[in-house]
């Protein structure tokens, strides 16, 4: 897993290995979602269709399933691999998902195909990213929902993650990037369907350990240097 397209930066072996853990499964895949279903409010929209993409290896499956009870999934990824892990993982969880190897630039779904579009730790692995967020936006049909979580440069652009990951760095962006991005494209958001969670995986200068042992307090927002974003974003009625 040493290969670079033109369009997305590849896991590591070890990238590979770790979204097959504990740590990613619990601590960032389930609590990502958790705070997105928060971001929505009530009543979490249920059934439609649910693209997931980036799906990796199909460990989001379950928890998409029990959140919004749709009643078509869609798995999308480049890498092959990847795709025959996630059908495993969707026949485990008796989930039927139509799985699709392909490219976040050009998804080959209809227009207007989709309910919510779930994009989680993907986004830093594009190239294209304009190009991508545009495709989320057509196969949306109007009025549905992008659950967007993603790392910033903050977190991406240190040693530990460039030592052990890959990442293409010259499109890495801050939270008010990435926001300014979806807001760019269309997307319509309150500061309400926002969060920039302060976790301690994604502080990989110290991981946390200083406030963990009572030594000092996290900084509040605004002081710190953000390293996840998540956002509930909508696609409007009027498709302007």
């Amino acid at each position: 897993m040493n290969y670079a397209s033109p369009t997305y930066v590849e896991e590591t072996r070890i990238g590979f290995q770790f979204l097959r853990t504990h740590t990613w499964q619990h601590h960032v895949l389930r609590v990502a979602i958790n705070d997105l279903k928060r971001l929505i409010g009530e009543p979490l929209p249920q059934g439609g269709a649910l693209l997931d993409v980036g799906c990796g290896q199909g460990k989001s499956f379950r928890l998409l399933r029990d959140a919004f009870r749709f009643d078509r999934l869609i798995g999308l990824d480049a890498d092959p691999h990847s795709v025959e892990l996630s059908r495993a993982e969707a026949q485990h969880e008796r989930i039927d998902a139509e799985l699709l190897i392909g490219d976040c630039a050009q998804i080959e779904l209809p227009d207007a195909s989709v309910d919510i579009v779930f994009c989680h730790q993907t986004f830093h692995h594009l190239v294209e990213q304009e190009r991508a967020l545009a495709e989320f936006w057509r196969v949306l049909k109007p009025g549905g929902l992008l659950l967007f979580a993603e790392s910033t440069k903050a977190y991406i652009d240190t040693w530990v993650i460039r030592w052990f990951f890959r990442h293409p760095m010259e499109v890495q962006k801050s939270a008010d990037e990435y926001l300014a991005m979806l807001r760019k494209q269309g997307f319509e958001f309150e500061n309400r369907h926002v969060s920039l969670p302060y976790l301690w995986w994604s502080r990989s200068r110290d991981f946390g350990l200083l406030e963990r042992w009572g030594l000092r307090t996290p900084p509040p927002p605004g002081q710190r240097e953000e390293t996840l974003v998540n956002v509930a974003a909508r696609k409007p009625l009027a498709d302007t």
